[in-house]
């Protein structure tokens, strides 16, 4: 079923882009269920991704240079991008849970937040390209490895000056044991002794740490309170490009609707969630049942209550701190509520009409 209201395509419009990060995303359930396509093909538009299509048009899942894209992916490329200028718009926010994890060796002694003070933590290096090209936050494995640290230590009253922290590559060793997916080089440092603890995120992850004999030494997931579990997808933005508000706006609110259909049909269906999951975090059975637990696909609607627009706050400001901005900008000016808040009034006529 699509939305009402329709408007014709009568400023020649012919393709909406999408990207979205390898996790949960209702976004990205909508697509696979086919209900973005039939959303659109009415008025003679394409729905396409970044990802399948690739290519020059993949750099901006980074940049967000790119009039009709619409971004659900991780922070670390979505406020640098902002602070860097580009003309987008904040229009939701999820939080997804996505085994944020503490790595250990089995015979380490590291159960809880407290075991980190003293230990050396594996901190990825910036990547060369990323320093030329001023684009620090696309070393993602270092700002999520960073943020990941930071509030672990916060929940129990310390902070990185009580850790010691061991540089150590992020380039990809090896393949299958060795690689904990896109982001993180690989477990030599802490398989080696270099390091005693690593963090990580994700299914792909869980399944490589499984493979290699590492072990969970802290579930941050578990950690009591967000704003100790802050980091590149807790919360994850949905941005866009000024232009398509501008002069997209119901073909935005139709998108969004989709998204918040696709996160309703989730709560009921949760097998099917976890059989899509399989291809868009790209890891086993096991390894998504690992990472996304505990009620995730009851949850996966974006919105901007008060306690997400909070808490990303905390993440734009800790990226503020630790250099990965190159400027502070008007957090709450990038925000605009209508897109959503309009989508979510048709789901609702949707709901009660069915």
């Amino acid at each position: 079923m699509t939305a009402s209201n329709k408007t014709p395509n009568a400023e020649g419009l012919d393709t909406i882009w999408f990207t979205r990060c390898p996790v949960p995303t209702a976004t990205g359930l909508a697509y696979k269920l086919g209900w973005l396509d039939d959303e659109f093909k009415h008025d003679g538009i394409s729905i396409k991704t970044l990802q399948e299509v690739g290519g020059e048009l993949a750099r901006h899942h980074y940049d967000h240079q790119l009039n009709t894209l619409i971004r659900e992916g991780g922070n670390l490329l979505a406020i640098p991008a902002k602070a860097q200028g580009a003309p987008t718009r904040l229009v939701g926010l999820t939080w997804i849970d996505e085994a944020q994890a503490i790595l250990v060796r089995p015979d380490s002694t590291i159960r809880s937040p407290a075991h980190l003070k003293g230990k050396r933590l594996a901190l990825p290096a910036y990547r060369a390209s990323d320093l030329a090209e001023n684009r620090r936050g696309r070393s993602i494995a270092r700002g999520m490895s960073l943020a990941g640290y930071k509030g672990v230590l916060a929940s129990v009253g310390l902070s990185l000056d009580d850790i010691h922290l061991v540089e150590v590559s992020s380039e990809r060793q090896g393949t299958g044991r060795e690689n904990l997916g896109s982001l993180w080089g690989g477990l030599e440092p802490l398989i080696k002794g270099e390091v005693d603890a690593i963090y990580v995120k994700g299914a792909s992850s869980v399944d490589a740490a499984r493979q290699h004999g590492a072990v969970v030494g802290i579930d941050i997931d578990k950690l009591p309170e967000r704003r100790f579990r802050v980091n590149n997808g807790t919360p994850r933005p949905i941005t866009v490009h000024q232009d398509l508000i501008e002069n997209h706006f119901d073909l935005l609110v139709r998108f969004l609707y989709q998204t918040l259909r696709a996160a309703e049909w989730a709560k009921t269906n949760l097998a099917g969630v976890q059989e899509i999951l399989q291809g868009e975090a790209r890891a086993s059975s096991e390894g998504v049942a690992a990472a996304y637990r505990d009620g995730f696909h009851l949850t996966l609607a974006p919105d901007l209550s008060d306690e997400r627009v909070e808490l990303f706050r905390q993440q734009k400001n800790f990226q503020l701190t630790y250099g990965i901005l190159d400027r502070d900008f008007d957090y709450d000016a990038w925000i605009d509520r209508r897109p959503l808040e309009e989508a979510r009034r048709r789901l609702e006529g949707y709901l009660k009409a069915a």
